[in-house]
């Protein structure tokens, strides 16, 4: 699943458009920047390719911004073979799972303190991600694993041979 979500600063607003894994909740790409174009969700999505490897097949499921319809985002979802799916119109529990995500984002991050530049929040929001949702943040429907714990069991020889 993706989505993007803003946030102010004191020298205007900061865009994080996020790829999440939603077997291992693990958000496996991502994109700051100051503007909502095409080239952040196409970032976003080149960010998970290059950490994932091999995603022939995949689906990533959007809701209907503009950024997800833009050419530049279809011809790299064409270029790494994946799917595109979008949510209907004012359906928004299609993407509960991103909106979920950015909740805790934005409880945990964004909410605690006013942001005087970008690249203070931009330094904050990968902290957060990398190593407290990634590494610390245990989740009860992973089986009170992180989402890194989780992928690692996956990737047992003994899961490997089954």
């Amino acid at each position: 699943m993706t989505d993007i979500t803003e946030h102010k600063t004191a020298e205007g607003k900061l865009y994080l458009c996020a790829i999440k894994d939603v077997c291992s909740n693990r958000i496996v790409g991502y994109s700051i920047d100051s503007r909502m174009k095409s080239s952040l969700a196409v970032n976003a999505l080149e960010n998970a390719v290059a950490r994932r490897g091999d995603v022939a097949g995949c689906v990533i499921h959007s809701d209907r911004g503009s950024q997800f319809r833009s050419r530049k985002f279809l011809r790299a979802l064409a270029r790494y073979d994946l799917t595109g799916s979008m949510g209907r119109v004012a359906s928004c529990g299609d993407n509960a799972a991103m909106e979920s995500f950015f909740s805790l984002l934005q409880k945990n991050v964004l909410d605690r303190r006013t942001w005087t530049t970008r690249e203070q929040l931009r330094i904050a929001i990968v902290t957060w991600i990398e190593r407290t949702y990634h590494r610390r943040r245990r989740q009860p429907r992973l089986g009170r694993l992180t989402p890194i714990e989780f992928e690692a069991t996956m990737n047992t020889p003994a899961a490997l041979a089954a």
